[in-house]
């Protein structure tokens, strides 16, 4: 397979988790792998852990930023893969056979946008899983109604990325949420979906971590469904 992907980790103080998230990358089998590391100006022993992994991580940059989405976009910028991924900085890859899976769906159908399932895991064990997503099948209807796949298992060809156009920063907490209703309201937008857990996520989050951002997370999801028309 000759797909090339671009994997982008966001990074900022994450000195405590990013060594598990890059050694998940290094055990993944497909090598075709450009590994890119946005760091927000961290100054826990981050940039260390950054500096000691460049067998794995093949650019990597830190300066301060207007928060994970416009890093994220700085991500996009860098990367020149077929296709791109983003694997925030306290997720492991559930696998080391995701990204040949990913690769290899990629290969037989050209999608635009490919996710899958994710697992919820303990903090401090990330071997525990307490929640499986399941994502179940694409249907365009389902926008309407909130249904969205979980973006850390998301893969999006670049060009087709490149054409719907940057995280809106506009969105402080669900800048990705409203990506993908962007991207998935399109009817040509050709959609794939990967039964198999691809990403374990730590529970807790920007989004979920108080009932403010709780709320903050309501407005902003209702404001991208308007926004988009849906």
């Amino acid at each position: 397979m000759n797909t090339k992907i671009s994997l982008i980790t966001v990074t900022y103080q994450s000195a405590s988790t990013l060594q598990s998230t890059i050694d998940s990358v290094r055990q993944q089998k497909y090598s075709n792998v450009e590994y890119i590391v946005i760091d927000g100006g961290s100054t826990d022993g981050t940039i260390d852990i950054i500096k000691n992994n460049q067998d794995v991580v093949d650019n990597w940059l830190s300066e301060s930023d207007h928060g994970i989405y416009d890093a994220m976009n700085k991500g996009f910028e860098l990367a020149s893969g077929d296709l791109i991924g983003f694997l925030h900085a306290d997720d492991v890859f559930a696998s080391p056979v995701v990204l040949d899976l990913v690769c290899k769906r990629y290969e037989e159908s050209s999608f635009h946008i490919l996710y899958g399932d994710l697992e919820y895991v303990r903090p401090e064990d990330i071997k525990r899983v307490v929640r499986y997503w399941r994502s179940g099948s694409f249907r365009r209807r389902q926008l309407r109604q909130g249904w969205m796949p979980p973006h850390p298992t998301v893969y999006v060809d670049r060009k087709f990325f490149k054409k719907v156009g940057h995280y809106n920063l506009d969105y402080r907490i669900s800048a990705d949420y409203e990506w993908l209703l962007r991207a998935l309201s399109r009817p040509t937008t050709r959609v794939q979906y990967l039964p198999e857990g691809m990403v374990r996520m730590r529970l807790g989050g920007v989004s979920n971590g108080s009932l403010k951002n709780v709320v903050v997370k309501s407005v902003e999801d209702f404001k991208a469904l308007r926004d988009n028309e849906v």
